[in-house]
């Protein structure tokens, strides 16, 4: 019995840690970022999958049954790209660097690397790898260009991403989101990836559609980081549409009105706001521009 009580103590004393920010969970810096841990969703069931802002846009973009995004969306790819950057920022391996007393524009300050230790994610840290590599630093909207591949700088190239969605799909296999399959498109094979959790999927919907309904905060600043950039790179990857065609007429119009409020912010005021993540908000100037 003692042993019992003993356990149950020592439990209730680990949550208040993790609940102050100390232990196992890591430190949380005063800007919102968290230098190790993977978003947890405590919406579903404790043993529920972590998932990665690039693969929760892939998850909104993929079709159910067919498992492909759709052949006509070409702006996932950057998109996808901006999640890494971002996922970088509120991990605290990456920052913006200083406005400097001129005040210079999101979109004109350097990316710099903040804390250069691996991630254990091997998208991330492949990028972490190309931006500490790079002298002299350059801007986010070049950075996103450079992973995408989209750049007219043959010695730039090697910066670039590849196989992407292909290697988050294998991960979200691997986390037991999706499956594989093959599928014959007449000329050719091609290897897709339908959902296999549907909850997990309904889950991630219903978090998109309550942040901007039940859940909506008429303030940028006060929103949670993950779920303000999950929106505003799903709408920049073409997504975004995927979680609102469910809804009813009043609500989808409810929800795209706050959504251009957000789209529409002056992101560099936001960005020299006390706590904000100035590189999060550079990363949304680059699609929103």
């Amino acid at each position: 019995m003692e042993r019992a009580e003993g356990l149950v103590q020592r439990r209730n004393v680990a949550s208040r840690e993790r609940a102050a920010g100390s232990g196992p969970a890591g430190p949380v810096a005063a800007d919102g970022s968290s230098p190790d841990v993977e978003e947890a969703d405590t919406d579903g069931d404790s043993k529920q999958a972590r998932l990665t802002l690039m693969e929760q846009v892939l998850m909104l973009g993929i079709k159910d049954r067919e498992g492909y995004t759709s052949f006509w969306n070409d702006c996932i790819s950057s998109g996808l790209r901006g999640c890494v950057l971002v996922e970088l920022a509120t991990r605290g391996r990456i920052e913006l660097e200083k406005s400097g007393p001129r005040r210079r524009r999101l979109l004109a300050r350097k990316v710099l690397i903040k804390n250069d230790q691996p991630t254990g994610d091997v998208l991330l840290d492949e990028a972490l790898r190309h931006i500490k590599e790079t002298e002299p630093p350059e801007s986010v909207q070049c950075w996103i260009e450079y992973l995408s591949g989209e750049t007219w700088n043959p010695l730039k190239l090697r910066y670039q991403l590849r196989y992407v969605r292909e290697r988050l799909a294998k991960n979200l296999v691997e986390k037991g989101v999706l499956t594989t399959e093959k599928q014959n498109f007449l000329l050719f094979d091609m290897t897709t990836h339908p959902v296999t959790d549907t909850q997990a999927k309904q889950r991630l919907v219903k978090k998109v559609q309550d942040a901007v309904l039940s859940k909506w905060v008429n303030d940028p600043q006060r929103m949670d980081k993950r779920v303000l950039s999950l929106l505003i790179l799903a709408h920049a990857s073409d997504v975004l549409e995927n979680a609102f065609s469910p809804l009813s007429d009043d609500d989808y119009e409810v929800a795209t009105k706050r959504i251009r409020e957000l789209t529409e912010l002056d992101l560099d005021a936001e960005a020299a706001k006390p706590n904000s993540l100035p590189l999060m908000w550079a990363v949304f100037a680059a699609f929103l521009k």
